[in-house]
């Protein structure tokens, strides 16, 4: 991690510890900070957090309240996100090739027990991009709603941001098995999507810059959700099939 998030971190630590007390199961950070290749100013904060229980509407509140303090007092990030999850979900079965994939690859622990200590190991499989990233067309359906709704270059810029990411991401997932392992770094992603999609290459490769440089212009989020998106869901469903129905997401 480099040494301009050390002081944010532990302000994280501080007030996640403060604030959830005995709720906490464990904390965790993920994204560019923890692998050190955050870029100072642009980069946000990515932090998930497991309770001992379901989280409450009164435990999302105080996630953002935090994550509000956090953006304020520090200028290295933009932004900070913190996820909330139950300990026995991130464990659970129906979890097993996400979200709990999730926390034992991608995570980094900050704070008590680690839960990849009660987890498989993992390998590329058409399973686990199936879990991961199956679920493409629900994520369009709420950036459209998202781009219609949005009145500022700022909340335009926050969806390129996050819908870069889950593109990339999903380009990256699909031809995971056969590239045969795994990488975080999003340019890496595109790069091997371009291997076998070369028709698509120069697309993600731009949405690639687009999750860490977003812009907020509408024209870019119409792009993913009339012609990248669409082609990219259509595609996934074919190879790996729809990721498994949550009955708590219906």
């Amino acid at each position: 991690m480099q040494t301009e998030f050390l002081p944010l971190v532990a302000a994280l630590r501080d007030r996640v510890a403060d604030r959830f007390d005995g709720r906490l199961h464990s904390a965790y950070l993920y994204g560019s900070v923890p692998r050190g290749t955050a870029q100072v100013g642009r980069s946000d904060l990515d932090v998930l957090l497991a309770l001992h229980t379901e989280p409450t509407a009164a435990d999302r509140a105080e996630a953002r309240a935090v994550e509000a303090e956090l953006d304020a007092e520090f200028d290295v990030i933009d932004g900070a996100g913190i996820l909330l999850f139950g300990r026995d979900m991130l464990l659970s079965e129906l979890e097993r090739h996400d979200l709990g994939w999730f926390v034992a690859c991608l995570c980094t622990p900050l704070l008590g027990a680690d839960l990849a200590e009660q987890l498989p190991r993992y390998r590329p499989t058409s399973l686990l991009a199936r879990e991961t990233n199956g679920d493409l067309g629900d994520a369009l359906t709420r950036w459209r709603r998202g781009a219609a709704e949005a009145t500022g270059e700022a909340r335009l810029r926050s969806l390129v941001r996050g819908a870069s990411r889950k593109l990339v991401r999903t380009a990256f997932t699909l031809v995971m098995p056969r590239y045969g392992g795994w990488t975080s770094d999003l340019t890496e992603q595109a790069e091997a999507f371009a291997r076998y999609y070369p028709e698509r290459a120069e697309q993600l490769r731009k949405t690639a810059v687009h999750a860490g440089n977003p812009v907020g212009d509408r024209d870019v989020l119409t792009m993913y959700t009339e012609d990248l998106g669409p082609w990219l869901a259509a595609e996934y469903l074919t190879v790996h099939g729809a990721k498994s129905p949550r009955p708590y997401e219906s």
